[in-house]
């Protein structure tokens, strides 16, 4: 892609205009990128009425963004950032061949297992497209494999207004090709993106196993998140329990078996895991954090998809199994199950 390069106006649409796109598209905006945001209602209003606003350590960034609800205004793009709640791929999983040239770039910065997680592992036969997160097949289809860069996004955000981000901890970002083996040109096109994320003030970084940073991620969420929903508590009340953080401990001990069945090692132990997070503070989860102001919440991507990979590999996960049976309950009895 000649006109990525950093000194160049990368031309960047993201799909998606809550907290994390929020806070990806006006930083990299403010860095010189030409930024343009699909969003709807009350947030497409805000953004173009006062601007697409990040406030983050005590500063107020506000970027002049083109804002459209149809992508199909924006023509093709060098980048696609695709930063919506999962079980909203499948609606905007066709916008996205209208901002594609040959050799535009997607980037789905989404939380949980991604829908392409699945492609291009060693026992791929066993294990076809995840039926929580792509029952369908749409999102896989309109959306080509070979396009995709994954991310991983360790950021804590939440919009307190339409339009509005704040991003309260949390800074790395992790990049990875999802082909198993990277030809030279894929290389040298992570290397892109990541300086093209760090020129906009990201704490980027790229790796040649974005599977295991997926993983090491999904060692926290597959806990916090659900158990957050079904408690009500932010992350350090629920770690400094005891009870609860044993509980944490034989969750994560699942989550690290059905890793190694599938090739990917966990360098930390869950009591490492569970140390980085007790310094970040009390932070309430995107699970609850939907639940408490009455959103769809993430119940497959962050759990589903987990026990659903665990049993076609025929491993039993009794711990991560029963969450998942009361956070869909709760979720379905609050009416907050995408369906």
């Amino acid at each position: 892609m000649d006109n990525m390069g950093i000194q160049n106006k990368t031309k960047i649409c993201v799909i998606g205009a809550g907290a994390i796109g929020a806070y990806l598209g006006v930083r990299l905006a403010h860095s010189g990128a030409q930024v343009s945001v699909v969003a709807r209602g009350k947030t497409l209003e805000s953004i173009l009425a006062r601007g697409w606003v990040l406030e983050d350590g005590g500063e107020r960034l506000v970027a002049k963004v083109q804002a459209a609800s149809d992508a199909r205004e924006f023509g093709p793009q060098d980048i696609v950032i695709i930063s919506v709640k999962a079980y909203a791929l499948s609606d905007i999983a066709s916008m996205v061949p209208s901002l594609c040239h040959a050799d535009t770039i997607v980037i789905p910065a989404i939380n949980g297992i991604p829908w392409w997680f699945t492609d291009g592992l060693s026992n791929s036969e066993r294990l076809p497209r995840l039926e929580s997160l792509d029952p369908q097949g749409a999102i896989a289809s309109a959306i080509e494999a070979s396009r995709i860069i994954g991310c991983v996004v360790y950021a804590s955000c939440y919009s307190p207004e339409p339009g509005v981000s704040h991003h309260s901890s949390g800074e790395r970002l992790v990049f990875g090709e999802i082909g198993r083996c990277p030809d030279a040109l894929n290389s040298n096109r992570l290397d892109r993106v990541v300086s093209r994320f760090n020129a906009a003030g990201l704490k980027a970084e790229g790796t040649q196993a974005i599977r295991q940073a997926v993983w090491e991620k999904l060692l926290g969420n597959v806990c916090f998140n659900p158990i957050s929903m079904l408690t009500g508590s932010p992350t350090d009340l629920m770690i400094e329990d005891s009870a609860t953080y044993h509980l944490f401990v034989a969750m994560m001990e699942e989550v690290i078996a059905v890793g190694a069945a599938l090739d990917i090692p966990v360098e930390m132990t869950p009591q490492q895991r569970l140390a980085i997070t007790r310094k970040l503070g009390g932070i309430k989860t995107s699970m609850l954090q939907d639940t408490e102001a009455g959103r769809p919440v993430e119940v497959e991507a962050i759990v589903g998809a987990f026990v659903e990979l665990a049993e076609r590999l025929k491993m039993p996960t009794p711990i991560a199994s029963t969450i998942y049976a009361l956070a869909h309950m709760r979720a379905k009895t609050l009416k907050l199950l995408k369906e």
